[in-house]
């Protein structure tokens, strides 16, 4: 669906700030643009959101789920407990490879926020998820110190994405699939 369809204008919106906040950056793109790009008048964005804030918010918060939803399908296709925590890095692997990636939105956005606004708070929901799941997959595979593994993982993770989109080189995906397993493995035999 293009933000041209007669789609909800919360939908256009909402497609149309993903496209240019992703692309260009939250800040770079005036709430003129995207409302052009939605297709709608003003006032939709301000009845249905109330701020470039808000609409920032829900941006982060769509980018959130979709992630959720990727990460969380890799982790239940795995039929062991180490391949559902390197599923993480699969899942990860495969955003990687995606055309158009342009790093992690949230390392993006944060770049450019004030601290302690809308942006911090998604981010730090989302980054609040993900150290969980690892701290609960680590916990799952017999780490002997879950949350320690975790942190390991979160920032080889974290580290990856920064990579990946500085260098441009999306093969950085598999020596970092390949990191995480030598400190899995390391961690679980103790």
């Amino acid at each position: 669906m293009t933000t041209t369809d007669r789609a909800p204008a919360r939908e256009r919106l909402l497609a149309a700030a993903n496209e240019l906040f992703y692309a260009e950056g939250v800040h770079a793109v005036g709430i003129d643009r995207v409302i052009e790009r939605a297709g709608v008048a003003k006032a939709s964005l301000y009845n249905t959101f109330g701020s470039k804030d808000a609409l920032v918010g829900e941006y982060l918060r769509g980018r959130q789920d979709a992630n959720r939803a990727r990460i969380t399908a890799a982790v239940e296709a795995a039929d062991e407990p180490r391949a559902r925590l390197l599923a993480v890095f699969d899942a990860q692997t495969a955003l990687f490879a995606r055309p158009g990636y342009r790093g992690c939105a949230f390392v993006a956005a944060s770049a450019e926020s004030e601290p302690g606004g809308t942006v911090e708070q998604v981010s730090d929901e989302y980054r609040a998820w993900l150290r969980g799941l690892l701290t609960d997959l680590a916990r799952e595979a017999g780490a002997p110190d879950p949350e320690a593994l975790a942190r390991q993982l979160y920032v080889l993770y974290d580290g990856a994405g920064i990579s990946v989109r500085m260098d441009r080189d999306p093969s950085v995906a598999t020596v970092v699939r390949d990191t995480a397993a030598l400190i899995v493995d390391a961690a679980l035999r103790g």
